[in-house]
């Protein structure tokens, strides 16, 4: 399939002609009937929709529980800021790195393989982490693992984003999405109170563990860690990673049952630079595509409050570890509320001037946070946060799958995480460098500000993403959407 660099047209000519056995061009593009209301919970009665999001979600749980102890590690064994930076920088550089031959594989390979050998690699190199935390390894060795398992993810999610438009009818593509960021944003709720918990749990476990086992405990004193004597409470985080890595085998299992066409995305093409770039090609060619996706990008950029919750919790707010998992688990609470509120609403008709409106509410929720200074405050403001952001998620996510091509969409995908997924960890480098010199609170502050400046110039920016009316005639077709200016 030559891609959109080989061809005068700013649309692939698959995009025109295509009528494949999968998923037409026809059944991307057609909007659903304006008016019509459609049964929200559908979706769940799908046997397949059911299998995929339940090992996709308990993927989600399991990262979740991960990523709390690891912050949490790293930052008792080192008192150091910049490990905020370390860990994002860790998990960003793969997703910046792989993302294009990622979605190129995606397409060209069968999308349930790729999806469960990344998980599968992703699983073993948390397995890693354990061993790591339970003999002390070198904390450079943490960067490494993480590094190699974001490589497996950053392989992983093109693949599994593009499954879901094979296994969901068009006309409840939206519902579906909602729904499955709505069990998603549970199992992080979830997973990440679970790994706050379970780090004061397994304080209660040093006199069953071998003597070879060492507790971490935050302390600022120097020397080996399992020779000071700790002010604070001792915690075993090897317990959680090993929780978290036999959850991601099984999520592995459960992709592996999916029973998909996989047709079209099986189909050989040449690996060229035409190829791999086809999908950025695509996004520059519709703006209202690229609109969304560089306004996520740069609020969650600057917005990234989320990163600095171990320092927070430690030196501004003064709570334990069992804190941090509820501080975690606060935006994904106000998350899910929003999600099951999306699957029950129609359609939003102006679904740029909603993501407009989020995310300067994104910016000033991250404000009031910077300046919390009792928990209470500080838990509000981020389900407010979690709230705002998932009406930007739902709305960027039903727009790319709606206006991509079944045969594209790995590559379109692939751009979205280099923009979307990499953000998360690229804003926790830029949170915790600016925190490093200057303080905790004017780098979350700093951030909220810088919120509010992307959308203003968003709006100016991209006139098309305030004035898409999805109800109009052909607004869900992807050559007359990138016509708009």
């Amino acid at each position: 399939m030559p891609g959109p660099a080989g061809s005068t047209n700013r649309l692939p000519p698959p995009l025109r002609h295509h009528k494949g056995t999968l998923l037409s061009v026809e059944a991307t593009t057609t909007p659903p009937v304006q008016g019509k209301a459609t049964d929200p919970y559908t979706p769940l009665r799908l046997p397949q929709y059911r299998l995929f999001t339940a090992g996709r979600n308990l993927s989600g749980f399991a990262d979740a529980i991960q990523s709390v102890a690891v912050s949490w590690e790293l930052y008792a064994r080192t008192q150091d800021n910049l490990v905020v930076a370390y860990v994002g920088l860790s998990q960003a550089a793969p997703i910046l790195l792989f993302a294009l031959p990622a979605g190129h594989l995606a397409d060209r390979m069968p999308r349930k393989l790729v999806s469960v050998t990344a998980q599968t690699t992703f699983s073993v190199f948390t397995l890693l982490l354990a061993l790591l935390s339970a003999f002390h390894g070198p904390v450079p060795l943490f960067y490494l693992c993480l590094f190699c398992a974001m490589t497996a993810r950053a392989f992983g999610n093109p693949a599994r984003a593009s499954i879901m438009p094979q296994i969901v009818p068009k006309e409840n593509l939206a519902s579906a999405i909602s729904w499955d960021t709505s069990i998603r944003r549970i199992a992080v709720m979830t997973g990440a109170a679970v790994g706050g918990y379970l780090l004061e749990f397994t304080s209660k476990l040093g006199s069953k563990l071998p003597v070879a086992i060492h507790p971490i405990v935050a302390t600022g004193a120097k020397g080996p860690l399992h020779k000071v004597v700790a002010v604070g409470r001792p915690a075993f985080p090897f317990v959680v990673y090993v929780l978290a890595g036999c959850i991601g085998l099984s999520c592995a299992w459960l992709l592996s049952k999916l029973q998909l066409n996989e047709e079209r995305s099986t189909k050989r093409e040449p690996v060229t630079w035409a190829a791999l770039a086809a999908g950025i090609h695509y996004v520059r060619g519709t703006n209202i595509i690229l609109a969304t996706i560089t306004l996520d990008l740069l609020a969650v950029l600057f917005g990234g409050a989320v990163s600095l919750l171990p320092v927070y919790a430690s030196d501004i707010l003064h709570t334990g570890a069992g804190s941090l998992g509820l501080m975690r688990s606060a935006g994904s609470f106000g998350a899910l509320l929003t999600a099951l509120l999306m699957t029950h609403m129609p359609p939003v008709r102006r679904p740029g001037q909603a993501m407009l409106i989020a995310v300067a509410g994104f910016g000033v929720a991250t404000i009031v946070f910077g300046y919390s200074h009792s928990l209470p405050v500080a838990l509000v403001a981020l389900a407010l946060i979690g709230a705002l952001d998932m009406i930007s998620v739902v709305v960027r996510q039903t727009l790319i799958q709606t206006l991509t091509p079944n045969e594209m969409r790995g590559r379109v995908n692939a751009i979205n995480a280099i923009f979307v997924n990499s953000s998360n960890e690229i804003g926790g480098i830029e949170s915790g460098v600016v925190s490093k010199y200057t303080n905790p609170v004017f780098s979350v502050v700093s951030g909220g500000i810088g919120c509010l400046l992307v959308v203003a110039f968003a709006a100016i920016k991209w006139p098309a993403l305030r004035n898409y009316d999805s109800t109009a005639p052909g607004a869900h077709n992807p050559e007359q959407a990138s016509n708009l200016t």
